[in-house]
């Protein structure tokens, strides 16, 4: 993965909670020295209906929606230029929404999508169901969702670790977006067969034997992962837990008043590398703070 962010793209619809998103992104690109970009789509099937519906004033209707839409825009773009202390570029786009924004995306060969959580129109279906399946699946760049107004640069990043071919990319995706962020690397481990063990009678002592052994061999591999990332000691900490990662990573989120999760598109095994990660769908779906993800 190319650590270098150099242009972030902004989906907004223009609603007051897609305006976080937009600040967020703005925020970050004055920290990291990036290119912002916005885009806001106007679904092309929505305004075919309204000149189908309205006949001959249709057309004017139309035009009236791409003019005040414009305005919008523009003033947004005006006043995230306080934060950036330039001016970012705007690009309104008719068409379907997400193939339209990914479309975009490629265009401007971004290096990082930046989107919400919440919304009025199309953000707030982007992380429901199967569309973020789609969204996730259609690009090989990060992807970051913003779930929080944003109030300061990112303090506490929770990075978990499955030790797959991903967590490295999300390592070094965490430190590009928050260089000065604490760095909590999260393991959660679970012994083989663990459930088989305790329907076949072993014993309790046994099994905790067991995980203990997990536990050791976990944060060995957590330094090494921190070691081979080059992470200043002071910057990061380890955290190895017992169970259910996509639950634990939530515990922990509180726990460490995370402000950012940054995790793997997939994870180990088929199943994770067929569909989307049900440990990220997890996550993306329930996780208070925003949520960064590596796709490659």
């Amino acid at each position: 993965m190319n650590n270098r962010l150099r242009t972030l793209l902004a989906a907004t619809d223009l609603s007051a909670p897609s305006r976080h998103t937009a600040q967020r992104a703005a925020m970050l690109a004055q920290q990291i020295g990036a290119r912002l970009e916005l885009v806001h789509v106007l679904q092309q099937s929505a305004l075919d209906e309204l000149r189908e519906l309205f006949k001959k004033d249709g057309e004017a209707l139309q035009e009236n929606i791409r003019s005040q839409t414009k305005k919008k825009l523009t003033r947004l773009t005006d006043d995230l230029a306080v934060v950036l202390g330039r001016s970012a570029d705007c690009h309104l786009i008719e068409g379907i929404v997400l193939e339209a924004i990914m479309a975009q995306v490629e265009v401007l060969d971004a290096d990082l999508l930046v989107i919400g959580a919440r919304g009025t129109g199309f953000v707030r279906q982007l992380l429901i169901g199967s569309t973020a399946e789609r969204l996730l699946r259609m690009t090989q760049r990060p992807v970051l969702t913003v779930k929080q107004p944003p109030r300061e640069a990112y303090q506490n990043v929770l990075v978990p670790i499955d030790f797959s071919s991903w967590s490295q990319s999300a390592i070094q995706l965490a430190l590009t977006v928050a260089p000065q962020a604490e760095i909590v690397l999260m393991h959660a481990y679970e012994v083989p067969f663990e459930g088989k063990m305790h329907i076949a009678g072993e014993k309790e002592e046994m099994i905790l034997h067991y995980r203990n052994i997990a536990r050791k061999e976990a944060n060995a591999r957590l330094s090494q992962v921190a070691s081979d990332a080059k992470l200043a000691r002071a910057n990061w900490c380890s955290i190895v837990v017992h169970g259910d990662a996509a639950r634990r990573i939530l515990e922990q989120e509180e726990k460490q008043g995370a402000d950012l999760i940054v995790l793997g598109k997939h994870g180990l095994g088929m199943a994770e590398e067929l569909l989307l990660g049900s440990r990220t769908k997890y996550v993306l779906a329930h996780a208070r703070c925003d949520v960064l993800v590596a796709t490659h």
